[in-house]
């Protein structure tokens, strides 16, 4: 049989074929596992990395750089010591990196304790006082100028608060400071708060004192016992006094009394006196207009009035047997 007659001839040439391609493609494949790979670029991968570490540098200085003023707050900038700005806006403000730097000073009010102080008083009495001021910062570049930070003005403040309070409480007597309801002490924190800052300010010390009042008043621990001792024999003697004057208004009252109630009764049996007299006389008047219709019964009733008077159960009378006054008696009446 021929090979143009052969049917397989098709069939076999595409077997051999797929062999072929077959071996062509292993052959491929072994190349390219052969090949060796190409080396990395590191240069691009270096210049990235600078890149990327340079913008971050850049965000963090920036941010660094940045600061935030609030609304109870001054920001103070200082460029190599030097005051350059003062920010008091509320908001987000930058600095120059490495060049200048921001401190922070209260814009709202503060409390300060005063430390207690021995004065004297007018009267010479020693006492010892506790104030507290409420104060605030007005112009920081002044504050920061002549007396540098906060606990330098508060230092100052005292002293001026001292100073005022000493020479106010030399004026006043004891009783005056401890008497809270005593008008002479009514403007003293006003007056002392009015002096204080009248030396803030002439100083120029860029702060204001809203307040000062006075928490506590005692006195030294040598003359307290002394001192209540005083007080206690001086409030003694004044209730003393009050019950001498209560029992001499006394006696005035009840001598006054007894005096009105003699006038009364001295009145009373006066008023008595004349009635008395009065029906007296309408009396005797109404029995002589009914005894002078019949004297001789009106005889006879006043001896009979007579006999109750003067005799009695041991009564021993003599009399003349013909006297009338014995016949009325044994009762013969002619």
């Amino acid at each position: 049989m021929s090979n143009e007659n052969n049917p397989f001839k098709s069939i076999e040439e595409k077997f051999l074929e797929k062999q072929r391609a077959k071996q062509q493609n292993q052959k491929t494949a072994s190349a390219k596992v052969v090949t060796p790979k190409q080396p990395v670029n590191m240069k691009k991968y270096v210049k990235l990395a600078i890149y990327l570490t340079a913008i971050f540098a850049i965000l963090v200085i920036l941010l660094a750089n940045v600061f935030i003023v609030r609304e109870d707050e001054y920001r103070v900038v200082r460029q190599f010591g030097e005051i350059t700005r003062i920010v008091d806006e509320p908001g987000l403000n930058m600095k120059i990196p490495f060049i200048q730097t921001v401190s922070t000073l209260p814009k709202n009010q503060m409390t300060y304790n005063v430390s207690e102080a021995e004065i004297s008083t007018k009267d010479k009495k020693r006492i010892i006082i506790d104030n507290y001021a409420i104060w605030k910062i007005t112009d920081p570049s002044k504050m920061i100028a002549n007396a540098r930070n906060i606990i330098n003005a508060e230092a100052r403040m005292e002293e001026f608060i001292y100073s005022v309070v000493r020479n106010e409480m030399g004026q006043l007597q004891y009783t005056d400071i401890v008497n809270d309801e005593d008008s002479s002490r009514g403007s003293l924190n006003d007056r002392v708060t009015e002096k204080v800052n009248a030396f803030l300010e002439e100083g120029n010390f860029g702060i204001e004192v809203i307040d000062v009042r006075m928490k506590r008043i005692d006195l030294p621990e040598e003359n307290e016992h002394s001192i209540y001792t005083r007080m206690i024999s001086e409030r003694q003697s004044t209730a003393q006094t009050y019950l001498s004057e209560g029992d001499a208004e006394k006696q005035r009252i009840e001598a006054e009394t007894d005096r009105e109630v003699q006038e009364m009764l001295a009145t009373a049996k006066k008023e008595a006196a004349i009635i008395h007299a009065e029906g007296e006389a309408e009396a005797a008047k109404i029995y002589n207009n009914a005894f002078s219709k019949d004297p001789e019964f009106y005889n006879l009733y006043r001896t009979l009035q007579s006999y109750t008077k003067t005799i009695g159960e041991d009564t021993m009378i003599i009399l003349p047997a013909n006297s009338p006054y014995a016949k009325i008696l044994t009762g013969y009446i002619e």
